[in-house]
């Protein structure tokens, strides 16, 4: 007979990523404390070690660990910005369960840090009145990962296999960066 496996410590970081799963999978809806005690196999009790304020610290964990990016400059505000968009939409695409938080909890902790990080990259690189243009750079993110959500059919219950990527999604976005980036500076 072999040997039991002894069982996966908890921690913070184990909660969100099993958080993710179920929202990912099954939507934000049916993200209960007990539905993610009984997935990460502890009393539901047991994760108010790690996020004493419950549901609500979760919620803002999970909306931060899409929106909290980092990147290296770039040798222009244009590349710096470009990569900003880029890794923020990744991070949204591989998280679409989570999506409604992003576009709704106010930015805190990693999140805001990581917007002060970018407005300063962008300010040094000399982009004018660069806090704006973060502004505009995170809608334009938001929301074309948004109408992208929606036209995959992640979120469709009819819909068997939902389009993780898509091509034609890729381009309107990289278009659509080109030219707001071309008018950022104006």
């Amino acid at each position: 007979m072999p040997a039991k496996r002894p069982p996966v410590p908890l921690s913070r970081e184990r909660i969100i990523e099993t958080a993710l799963h179920i929202a990912d999978t099954q939507g934000l809806r049916r993200l209960t404390m007990r539905r993610l005690g009984d997935a990460l196999q502890v009393e539901a009790m047991a994760i108010y070690h790690h996020l004493p304020l419950g549901k609500e610290a979760l919620m803002d964990a999970l909306a931060e660990h899409v929106t909290a990016i980092h990147v290296e400059p770039g040798t222009t505000w244009q590349d710096t910005a470009r990569a900003w968009c880029r890794t923020g939409r990744e991070l949204l695409r591989d998280h679409p369960g989570v999506l409604a938080l992003a576009l709704t909890k106010p930015p805190k902790g990693g999140t805001a840090i990581s917007i002060r990080e970018q407005t300063d990259q962008l300010a040094e690189a000399g982009l004018p009145d660069a806090a704006e243009a973060v502004r505009t750079l995170r809608a334009f993110v938001f929301g074309s990962v948004a109408v992208e959500v929606q036209q995959s059919g992640w979120a469709d219950p009819e819909v068997d296999e939902w389009i993780r990527r898509d091509e034609r999604a890729d381009a309107d976005f990289e278009r659509g960066l080109d030219a707001l980036l071309k008018g950022l500076p104006a």
